[in-house]
C-alpha cells in the first residue's frame, strides 16, 4: 500500500512539472515555455510574437503531417551548399559566417533548414496554384507607388581588415586602436553595380562608422568592414527591378492565401492556452 502511494505520487509530481512546463497546446500537440523562449531567442521576437509564430509552426507541422510531405538531409545539404557557392564560400566557411551572425550552430541551422524547405513543399501544394502573376499595369503600379524603397547606394565607402586569426579581428572590433602587423587593412570604394547582390545587401544592413560582423573571406581567413561612407541613394529603373517587383507581389499574393489558410485552420482547431509566458 506504501509503495502504490509512492509510485501515485511521484506520478503526480510528474504530472504537474509537465504542465507547468506546457504554455499552449494545439489539437494535441504542446509548445512549451521553453519553446517560446527559444524562438525569441532566435527569431528575436517579443513572447506575443514568438507565441503566434509556434502556433503557426505547429499547425504547419501537423498539416504537413497530414499531407506527407517529407525533406531527406540530402536536400538540406544540397540546399545549404548551393547557398554557400553563392556566397564564394565552403561549407564550413558558411555555418561559421551563419554563427557569427545569427548566433545558430551547424545543427540549429540544419533543422531551420529542413523547417524551411518543408514550409516550402507545403506553400507550394497550397497557395502556389491559387496565385496568378500580376500585370504589367499592376508591377508599374506598384513601382510607381514604392519608388523610394527600390533606391540604392551609389558607392561603400570601407575599410576592409582580414586576418587568418578569427580572435585577433574581434580584438581589433572591441578596441579600434588595437593594432596586429597580422590584419591587413584595405581601403577601398565599393560601387553598388559591381560587387555582388548579397554583399550589396550585407553592406546595406550595417550601420556607418562601425564594423560588420566577422564573416569568412573565401580564403581560410576572416574579414570585417568598417563602414566609413555610405554615398547618396541612386533612384532605379523600373526594368532593373522589374522581376524583383513581380516576386516581391507575388510573394505578397502567395502569402496572403497561406495567411486566410492557416487563419482558418487555426479557427476550427483545438487551441488550449495552458499559461501565459512571461
Amino acid at each position: 500500500m506504501y509503495k502504490i502511494f509512492l509510485i501515485l505520487l511521484f506520478s503526480a509530481i510528474l504530472n504537474a512539472e509537465l504542465v507547468n512546463g506546457v504554455a499552449v497546446v494545439v489539437k494535441g500537440e504542446a509548445i512549451t515555455l521553453h519553446d517560446i523562449r527559444e524562438e525569441m531567442r532566435i527569431s528575436k521576437l517579443t513572447i506575443n510574437e514568438a507565441t503566434d509564430t509556434l502556433i503557426r509552426k505547429k499547425l504547419e507541422e501537423l498539416e504537413i503531417k497530414e499531407r506527407k510531405i517529407s525533406v531527406d538531409s540530402s536536400e538540406v545539404y544540397d540546399h545549404i551548399k548551393q547557398t554557400a557557392a553563392k556566397n564564394n564560400m565552403s561549407i564550413s566557411e558558411f555555418y561559421e559566417a551563419v554563427r557569427n551572425s545569427s548566433g545558430l550552430s551547424s545543427t540549429e541551422f540544419k533543422e531551420t533548414t529542413k523547417e524551411k524547405l518543408l514550409s516550402q513543399k507545403l506553400y507550394s501544394a497550397i497557395a502556389y496554384t491559387s496565385v496568378s502573376m500580376p500585370s504589367e499595369e499592376e508591377s508599374k503600379e506598384y513601382f510607381e507607388l514604392h519608388k523610394n524603397e527600390f533606391a540604392h547606394p551609389s558607392i561603400f565607402n570601407v575599410i576592409i581588415y582580414n586576418t587568418k586569426d578569427e580572435s585577433l579581428l574581434q580584438k581589433k572590433i572591441n578596441s579600434p586602436m588595437f593594432y596586429s602587423a597580422d590584419i591587413k587593412e584595405d581601403q577601398q570604394k565599393l560601387d553598388y553595380e559591381k560587387i555582388s547582390p548579397e554583399l550589396a545587401g550585407f553592406l546595406q544592413q550595417q550601420k556607418v562608422n562601425s564594423f560588420s560582423p566577422i564573416v569568412p573571406d573565401g580564403k581560410g581567413g576572416y574579414m570585417s568592414f568598417y563602414i566609413k561612407e555610405i554615398d547618396g541613394a541612386k533612384e532605379a529603373t523600373y526594368d532593373s527591378v522589374k522581376e524583383q517587383i513581380i516576386n516581391f507581389i507575388m510573394g505578397k499574393k502567395r502569402e496572403q492565401v497561406l495567411s486566410d489558410y492557416f487563419a482558418r485552420l487555426r479557427d476550427g482547431a483545438d487551441i488550449k492556452v495552458i499559461r501565459e509566458a512571461k
